[in-house]
Formats: C-alpha cells, sequence, structure tokens
C-alpha cells in the first residue's frame, strides 16, 4: 500500500491533470485519501460541494475500474460525456443500449481500458453482471445518491437494499457512499442497510452561502412567479417544482403563453417526452423546467440559478434536496417558495389519508412540523435550516427573513377568538366548517352561508374586526402550523386539537409572525466569495465565449457545461489569457480541455 504523502500527491496531482483545479474543498482531501487507502467511507455532503471527485479521484489513482451504482438511467450517458470530456475513460451499462454497445463496454471493463463503469442499481441483482464484475479488476465501489436506500424516504429504491452484499461479494474492495441531504436518522439508516457500520463517516457544512432563501405567502403564485423570472432570472436556467401533474401543466403553460421557455415534467408523460424534456434542460441554456418531484435527482447541470416551489414540499430533507439544484457552480441563486393556508390544509389532510401506520403517519406529521416552522420562522432562514440537519449557523444576511425582518406578536387574543368561534360552531351548532366560513363570523360578513346557518347569532360573530380577512388567514394558518388547530374532512373543516384548551385557558402564550407592511423586494443575491466577480469590460468577452461554447456543445452533442462551465469562461474573460500556458492556469481547464478547446478559446478571445 503506498504512504500517505504519496497518496496525497497522487491524488492533487490528477485533480490538477485531469480537472484543472489546484486544491482540493472542504473536506475532499481527508476523504479521497481514506478512499484511496482502502478504507470504506460514508459521505455527506451537499450538492455542489464536490461530491463526485471523491469517488472519481481514487478510481484514477488506485488500479482497476471504479464501478458507480447510479439511480438515474437517463443522466448516465451525460456524466460519461463529461468524463470523456476530461479525458477520462468512462463507460456504463443500462437497458438503453443495445448488444453491441453492452459487448464493447463489457470487453472495454476486462481489458482494464476503463477508468469508471457506472451501473444502474437493477444491474446488480442481474447475476451476468455480477460474473462479468468478478473477472475484472474492481478499484472501488461509489454508491451516489445512497439516500435512495432509505425506505421512509421521497426517492426509496428497493433494489438499493441489495448493495450491502457488494462487501460479501468484494471484502478487499472500498466503498463509498454519498448523499447530499440526511438527517441523523437517514444518516443512521443509509449505514445499516448499506452495512457500513465499520465505515469512516464524513459530514461536510450542509450550507450553501450563494443560495438566497425566500419563502413568501401566495397571492396568485403563478403571476408571483412569473414577476421573478421577469426581474431577478430573465434568460436563466431554472426548476420549477408543483405537487400535482396539473399544477404542472398549467404552470409550464402559463410561463410559455408569458414569453418564458418552459417545458413540463411529471411521471403521467410519455417516456420519449420525459426524455426529451431533460434533454433539453440539460443542453440547451434559459429553459425553465416544471415538473413534480420526479424531476432532478443526479441532475449535474452547473447553472441553474433558481429553484421555486409553488406548493409546500413534505419534509424539510426533501425542500433542502431540490434547492439544492440551484447553484452548484458557486455562482449567486435563488430559491424561492410560495406558500400559503391551503397547503397547510391540502398536507394535513394528505397525511390522514396516507397509507401505512400510524407510527408512519406520526413521522410524515413530525417532517411537516419542521418544514412548517422553517415558512413561519421570524430567524434566519438558513441557521433553521443548518439546525434540522444538527449543524449550527449564525445569521446569513442573505435570506428575506435577514434581509428584510418579519415582527413576531402576541397573537394570543386572536388565537383565542379564532378557536372560540370553532368551539362554538363544533360543540354548540355539532357544526363544522372550513377557514372561510369561521373568518366570515369573526369579520361580522352577513354572507348567505352565514345567513343561511344563522351564525350571526353566535356570541363570536362580529368579535374580530381588528384584523383583515388576509390576516385572519395568517392566524388560521400558523394555528395549523403549531398544532393548535387541526382540519379533518375532503373538505378541510377546522378542528380543535387537545393543546386548543392551554390557549383557550389562558395557560399558553401565542406568538405569530407578521409580515411587514409593504415588504421590499429581496436584495439581487450577493455574490458568493468564491465567484468571479466580473468587470464590465469582461462582460462582452464572456457572451462571446459562451456563443463559441453553446456552437462547440451543439456539434458535440453534449450539454454546455460539459466543454466549460460558466465560472470557468468568467475567469477567462476576466484575465484574458494570450498564451496556452497563461489559459492552463485558469480553475477547470485540465490538460485534455486546454489540448482540445485551448486555441479556439485563444482564438475567441482574440476576435
Amino acid at each position: 500500500m503506498t504512504s500517505l504523502g504519496t497518496e496525497t500527491s497522487d491524488a492533487l496531482q490528477v485533480l490538477h491533470r485531469v480537472f484543472g483545479y489546484d486544491s482540493f474543498r472542504g473536506g475532499q482531501q481527508e476523504i479521497i485519501e481514506h478512499v484511496v487507502g482502502g478504507g470504506d467511507a460514508l459521505v455527506l455532503m451537499p450538492t455542489g460541494g464536490g461530491k463526485s471527485l471523491c469517488y472519481q479521484i481514487p478510481a484514477l489513482v488506485r488500479e482497476g475500474v471504479g464501478v458507480v451504482v447510479s439511480p438515474l438511467i437517463a443522466l448516465m450517458q451525460d456524466q460519461v460525456d463529461a468524463l470523456r470530456a476530461l479525458g477520462v475513460r468512462a463507460g456504463f451499462l443500462n437497458s438503453t443500449q443495445d448488444f453491441e454497445q453492452r459487448r464493447q463496454v463489457e470487453s472495454d471493463f476486462l481489458s482494464g481500458e476503463l477508468d469508471l463503469l457506472y451501473l444502474a442499481p437493477e444491474r446488480l441483482t442481474v447475476e451476468s453482471t455480477v460474473r462479468l464484475l468478478e473477472r475484472g479488476k474492481i478499484s472501488l465501489f461509489a454508491i451516489d445518491e445512497a439516500h435512495c436506500v432509505s425506505q421512509w424516504g421521497h426517492d426509496f429504491r428497493p433494489d438499493y437494499l441489495a448493495l450491502s452484499g457488494l462487501h460479501e461479494r468484494w471484502p478487499e474492495v472500498p466503498r463509498i457512499a454519498l448523499t447530499a441531504t440526511a438527517t441523523e436518522a437517514t444518516h443512521a439508516e443509509i449505514a445499516t442497510r448499506l452495512n457500513l457500520g465499520d465505515a469512516r463517516h464524513f459530514v461536510a457544512s450542509f450550507d450553501r452561502p450563494n443560495i438566497q432563501y425566500r419563502i413568501v405567502g401566495k397571492n396568485e403564485p403563478k403571476r408571483q412567479l412569473l414577476d421573478l423570472l421577469r426581474t431577478e432570472h430573465a434568460g436563466d436556467a431554472g426548476i420549477v417544482y408543483c405537487l400535482s401533474r396539473n399544477s404542472v401543466e398549467k404552470t409550464a403553460e402559463f410561463l410559455t403563453q408569458n414569453g418564458i421557455t418552459a417545458v413540463p415534467y411529471h411521471a403521467g408523460l410519455d417516456t420519449r417526452t420525459r426524455a426529451t424534456n431533460q434533454a433539453r434542460f440539460l443542453r440547451e441554456e434559459g429553459l425553465v423546467v416544471v415538473a413534480t418531484i420526479a424531476f432532478g435527482m443526479g441532475i449535474d447541470k452547473p447553472d441553474v440559478r433558481f429553484v421555486a416551489h409553488l406548493d409546500l414540499p413534505k419534509s424539510v430533507e426533501g425542500y433542502y434536496q431540490e434547492t439544492g439544484r440551484a447553484g452548484r457552480d458557486g455562482l449567486p441563486s435563488t430559491a424561492w417558495l410560495a406558500y400559503g393556508l391551503q397547503d397547510v390544509v391540502q398536507q394535513r389532510k394528505m397525511i390522514d389519508t396516507s397509507e401505512g401506520d400510524a407510527a408512519h403517519r406520526r413521522r410524515l406529521g413530525t417532517h411537516l412540523d419542521a418544514m412548517l416552522a422553517l415558512c413561519e420562522t421570524v430567524e434566519c432562514r438558513r441557521v433553521q435550516l443548518l439546525n434540522y440537519f444538527g449543524q449550527q449557523g449564525t445569521p446569513c444576511g442573505n435570506c428575506d427573513t435577514c434581509l428584510t425582518p418579519p415582527e413576531s406578536w402576541d397573537g394570543t387574543v386572536p388565537a383565542q377568538k379564532l378557536l372560540s368561534a370553532v368551539y362554538r360552531l363544533q360543540h354548540e351548532r355539532r357544526q363544522k366548517f372550513g377557514a372561510g366560513q369561521v373568518i366570515d363570523i369573526l369579520l361580522g360578513k352577513t354572507t348567505p352561508k352565514v345567513t343561511q346557518h344563522s351564525h350571526d347569532s353566535l356570541s363570536v360573530f362580529g368579535i374580530g374586526t381588528e384584523l383583515r380577512d388576509t390576516e385572519w388567514r395568517g392566524v388560521v394558518r400558523q394555528l395549523l402550523a403549531q398544532g393548535l388547530l387541526s382540519v379533518e374532512g375532503d373538505y378541510g373543516t377546522l378542528v380543535l386539537t387537545d393543546a386548543s384548551a392551554e390557549v383557550l385557558g389562558r395557560q399558553r402564550e401565542v406568538r405569530l409572525r407578521r409580515e411587514p407592511e409593504r415588504v421590499a423586494r429581496a436584495a439581487k443575491p450577493r455574490r458568493a466569495a468564491e465567484a468571479v466577480d466580473m468587470p464590465a469590460e469582461a462582460a462582452p468577452v464572456f457572451e462571446r465565449l459562451r456563443a463559441w461554447r453553446a456552437a462547440t456543445a451543439k456539434e458535440q452533442g453534449v450539454p454546455p457545461y460539459v466543454v466549460f462551465h460558466d465560472k470557468t469562461l468568467r475567469q477567462i474573460a476576466t484575465e484574458a489569457p494570450s498564451t496556452l500556458a497563461e489559459l492552463g492556469t485558469i480553475s477547470g481547464v485540465g490538460e485534455n480541455k486546454l489540448a482540445k478547446y485551448g486555441q479556439p478559446i485563444l482564438d475567441t478571445l482574440a476576435g
């Protein structure tokens, strides 16, 4: 076995020669040295933190082929194309290939002509694949998106459970499991299910300082989204998440009608349409994809400038993972969520009617409570997010609650009035109604429905005129979020909870969040420290380089980022190298790319 010093120098040499970087980021070096030395590792690192290098470099340093288990067949081609552009000998085996293509890859694997081989997890349940691997020399197993092994996660893949047997068949081959999101419970579940109890665990900071987190109250959410895209993200690539397929279709159509190039993505579309829309998103610049959570896992596109949610995510883990698809290149990006009372009602109803036992529903309820706490906090969003993952943070100055601090106010009396109205309906009239009717009663509105049910004779009729309709809806939403009120049935009728009695009995104070009267537009996301600040005179040069990149990518049939990331082009435009040697010092320009693209870039700069 090589010494630690040799492992470090070999890994650094590969980092510079192949990938064009001078130094490792975060905990990459420690992880790479551990795996190169033959150790097992479980790595929790945020999207954009450089996870792939943690197995790609050890695979290039160690003898043999690195076998990468990746859950998304549709992305393997692009992952392999990106590596080949760097001069890495990469291949994949999946169901999209014909017999001849598979035979060629198998031959390359057996003859040692590959550095990395990508497989879907289901391939490892096929005996012929296992026999093939036993005939070759394997340097390591990398299990990407390892949270897919968690049976209570929304990305659960049953085939991942079989990966626990890798160590039994290949006890001498190191394994590295990687994920971009995991609470302590999921972290423990991954270790158990993948038989990684003795592995070394590496947990990086989950902070993504280049992402600006913003959560707004719903008020015509599609219009709010359109305003965001027009004013802050014109021409940018981004992802919009919706809960239902119908909402996905309508939102994509709405954006397209309003001049935003957008395509839908959900499980109800045929396979060809989904594949086409995903390929367009990866290969075109400035495209918006509107999707259910079925979209995005494993997406390597570095220049996603925003992720928007038009419906409340079911958990903080899901929200973090989805927003993490923005700004993988470290440049400023936005995570924007529109959230309202109906979201809370709908999510609570979905939990009550979900399959599974009471413990499962309790778990879903706990996930939702944490998501609601993030939405309703008056503290820094980033601090709240990091706390959820068991990490400490300090106020970031770059989320909406830091930029435009909301007020916290004593909502005990309004809460008592609202809960009292629900109590009167439920116990005096044996009736249950949704939020709208209860609020009309508090405001003293003589609507046909109020008159029909004689609700104007209730003692609580008209006792809530100190707040506006929208403010009362905020009170209902926050009482639901705090578990002081609940919903039931298909119509989302309001009912009291055990905790309601504490408020009605004046034993508990209720603190509520009040949005500023006029919310100032959040500042443009600040530039991340590692992003390249580009002087004004470099902007036209950057656009020329982007045009060259687009033409080159189209000619080669690969996404533009496979040629070069925006970040690298920005640095080239700023430093304006005039020789190949100078160009070779730019971050992200490795030997292979310098040889392949060096002269065309210098020609573009000269033009």
